[in-house]
């Protein structure tokens, strides 16, 4: 699978090397250029390579996984993502830690404003409600597997992510739809932050 990463911090580090370690191909992409990210596509080896985001988008899948300020910009730069699975990794920080403040969207989710703005996408909730550092290691532990929360409203586009994180080693758990489950797992929801096991 090719795999478009928009955004290139902790979180998208951390998803593009469980990608590339099952062999996919990792396209990166940040607002200061492709050349900014030329020492993590070294490090990251030959199944990744950087671009603008416009081609990063150009891919089976695509992560988003930007600061919440930046998200309107990046959306406004994509080509049309129809029936593109658009993993929503981000949260609606309106200000960041540690003077935390949460983006009044109103009746909306985060993911349901993030899928306003990705017309054509089929937008899946999901690594938004972990931590990187925990995203990073491998999620198969000695007493379970790392959960997995996600939400969507495409059926098919849900089982494309439970499959590619099932990969990577997640006990994947589907909350349902992006106005449910999302707000379940969104920053203020009961599940943000919240790190568990799955016992096999």
């Amino acid at each position: 699978m090719k795999i478009g990463m928009l955004g290139a911090g902790e979180v998208a580090q951390a998803i593009a090397r469980h990608a590339i370690r099952h062999d996919h191909e990792v396209v990166l992409s940040n607002s200061r250029g492709p050349a900014s990210l030329a020492p993590l596509v070294k490090d990251l080896g030959a199944l990744a390579t950087a671009a603008p985001p416009a081609e990063a988008a150009v891919a089976d899948l695509v992560v988003l996984a930007v600061g919440w300020p930046q998200v309107p910009d990046v959306a406004a730069q994509l080509p049309p993502l129809d029936g593109t699975v658009v993993i929503d990794a981000t949260n609606q920080f309106a200000s960041p830690p540690p003077n935390v403040k949460i983006a009044d969207l109103g009746d909306l989710t985060g993911s349901e404003y993030v899928a306003s703005l990705l017309p054509g996408a089929r937008v899946v909730k999901a690594f938004n409600a972990l931590y990187g550092q925990f995203i990073a290691p491998d999620p198969r532990h000695e007493a379970g597997r790392q959960v997995l929360f996600l939400a969507g409203d495409d059926t098919d586009a849900k089982s494309t992510v439970t499959g590619l994180a099932s990969q990577f080693g997640f006990a994947p758990v589907d909350l349902g739809t992006l106005r449910e489950g999302g707000r379940l797992i969104q920053l203020g929801g009961p599940l943000s932050a919240l790190h568990a096991l799955k016992q096999d």
